[in-house]
């Protein structure tokens, strides 16, 4: 198995036929925004094949000369899932971003939410934490919802680099007045996220 990078065409057709099947509405990006950062080269899409046939994807932001990968969304193509291909998907990127600091994303926090949704929201962390992911040293509140920000990488990124970078992405991606009102990066202990309110339309 191995990762190759998805044409733009590739990415709209993926949009269309899984992610807006596995994410909700309120967490999916639109494609549009997607294809634009893809263009400005700050986007990159990547697909798990086994000789033709795609597996999965990863789906990640980049910012010039930042040696670090931010995870945007990681999912398995329908009727290919619990086959351990996340878990693969995962050292594959390790390996695609060798040189890179590391690579790192935000896994929403057990507590957060309806506590119906804790079990799923803590296998998912474990999951993180058992394929070569660690704590990166602080929390962060993204349009109203918490996360705890992990990262697999060198071992000597401290938390003070990595939230720098953290901001730096967000900052770049996001209008200001956007930033502002949804992006908590960190999130103080004990701090309440902000209300998401309708940041799609922003």
């Amino acid at each position: 198995m191995k990762l190759n990078e998805l044409t733009p065409a590739q990415l709209s057709q993926l949009y269309e036929a899984e992610l807006k099947h596995d994410f909700p509405p309120e967490e999916l990006k639109p494609l549009k925004a997607m294809l634009s950062l893809m263009e400005q080269g700050r986007y990159q899409a990547l697909g798990l094949y086994d000789g033709e046939e795609l597996l999965g994807y990863a789906l990640l932001w980049l910012e010039p000369d930042v040696p670090f990968a931010l995870l945007d969304y990681l999912g398995t193509i329908e009727g290919k899932r619990s086959r351990g291909l996340g878990a693969v998907m995962l050292d594959l990127l390790a390996n695609y971003y060798k040189d890179y600091r590391g690579v790192f994303g935000e896994a929403e926090a057990p507590e957060n939410g309806d506590p119906a949704g804790e079990a799923l929201r803590r296998r998912r962390l474990g999951f993180y934490l058992r394929n070569g992911f660690r704590y990166g040293g602080y929390d962060c509140a993204l349009f109203g919802v918490h996360y705890q920000t992990l990262i697999r990488g060198r071992e000597d990124v401290t938390p003070e680099e990595l939230l720098a970078v953290h901001q730096r992405i967000y900052r770049s991606h996001m209008p200001p007045h956007v930033y502002q009102r949804f992006i908590q990066i960190p999130l103080a202990p004990g701090e309440t996220p902000n209300p998401p309110g309708d940041w799609i339309e922003e």
